[in-house]
């Protein structure tokens, strides 16, 4: 993934309250590979749902996102498909942390599941932290990442970031 953008568009996956880890990938996909685990993400919720996302996408939830389990190929998956935007009026610490360390960028809004629909253009402005619906031109804000995630974000995530440093220190 490249430097997230300041200003980032995308359509609306709109997912409701205490999305879990099981949701996201089921407990039966973890011994598959990711590319399989993918095909089965979101599963007990939506149907077939790798099939009607596309790349650039970004979720819009309720409260609770990612509880569960910490493991890591719930979030990893959701960047598999393509999105690498999550907004949400909360989520779990552990699904957040997971976040930023795989490159997938967590927003926390209060407000922000009332002020969307199912396929809506969103606008995410990063540096100021506001989130448009483009259909409504309802907003919502959100504190902005401060430096040290930001910069990880910006390299891909965690692993990237520290081979970058590391390679720099060569």
């Amino acid at each position: 993934m490249s430097e997230i953008k300041v200003k980032t568009r995308g359509r609306v996956r709109k997912f409701g309250d205490n999305i879990d880890t099981d949701v996201v990938t089921p407990a039966a996909t973890l011994l598959l590979p990711i590319e399989e685990v993918k095909k089965h993400a979101f599963e007990p919720i939506v149907r077939d749902f790798y099939k009607t996302v596309e790349e650039g996408d970004i979720i819009v939830a309720g409260n609770n996102f990612g509880c569960g389990s910490s493991r890591e190929y719930a979030t990893e998956v959701v960047k598999v498909l393509g999105i690498n935007v999550i907004v949400c009026e909360s989520m779990a610490r552990i699904y957040f942390r997971n976040c930023i360390a795989l490159g997938l960028y967590p927003i926390v809004s209060k407000g922000v599941s009332r002020i969307f629909n199912e396929g809506d253009e969103i606008e995410i402005d990063t540096k100021n932290g506001e989130v448009r619906n483009l259909n409504t031109g309802k907003t919502t804000s959100f504190e902005p990442l401060s430096a040290v995630p930001q910069q990880i974000l910006n390299a891909g995530g965690l692993l990237p970031l520290l081979k970058k440093m590391t390679d720099e220190e060569k």
